[in-house]
């Protein structure tokens, strides 16, 4: 089973090895790169060929999972045809089934659209839809105040907040942690919030 949601303004669709290629342009290559300081600043890029990125192992599973009818752990969000973000998971303790999620668009000409909202909304919709998870979360830091509202806006909270635990461009910044729960998604649903 391919992935293929369609919403007003992004496709979110499975992964394919020739987006392997584009994803190692926005990282390593465009001159527009602006979204490296504000996903995970904190951690430097590594250094890598364009081989050594095609065979990350979250490329690989990713990968693996198109096709069938595992739940993913990323999206590719296309904006008119093209490759302009991606959408992921990652685990924080599978013994708890307990993952957070995140959004990157990396053409930065899309910020601040509703593209992000769109993409981000209903990637929380397929996870809810089809994991049996009771959360869904996200951890930033207090300097991307984007990302905070766009999780806001699709009906996350602020969980945690662990003071000046992040060091971006030599300041320190609070960590951040937010989360909606199964329950406050579906309740959102019925309000017709979302979804």
């Amino acid at each position: 089973m391919n992935i293929l949601l369609k919403g007003e303004k992004v496709v979110l669709r499975d992964i394919r090895p020739e987006d392997l290629d584009t994803l190692y342009y926005w990282y390593y290559e465009a001159n527009d790169r602006e979204h490296l300081n504000w996903n995970s600043p904190y951690k430097p890029l590594e250094p890598m060929t364009l081989e050594e990125y095609r065979q990350l192992p979250k490329h690989r599973e990713a990968l693996a999972l198109a096709g069938t009818d595992k739940p993913r752990t990323e999206l590719i969000i296309e904006i008119d045809g093209e490759l302009k973000g991606s959408v992921g998971r990652y685990w924080v303790s599978e013994v708890t089934n307990w993952f957070e999620i995140g959004i990157v668009i990396y053409d930065s000409r899309y910020w601040s659209n509703g593209y992000g909202s769109e993409a981000f909304q209903m990637w929380i919709d397929y996870l809810f839809t089809h994991m049996d998870t009771v959360r869904l979360g996200i951890g930033t830091w207090s300097g991307n105040e984007r990302m905070i509202r766009l999780a806001a806006r699709c009906g996350m909270i602020e969980e945690a907040r662990v003071r000046k635990a992040r060091i971006v461009r030599g300041e320190y910044y609070d960590a951040i942690k937010m989360g909606i729960l199964r329950e406050e998604w579906e309740a959102r649903r019925q309000l017709g919030q979302g979804g």
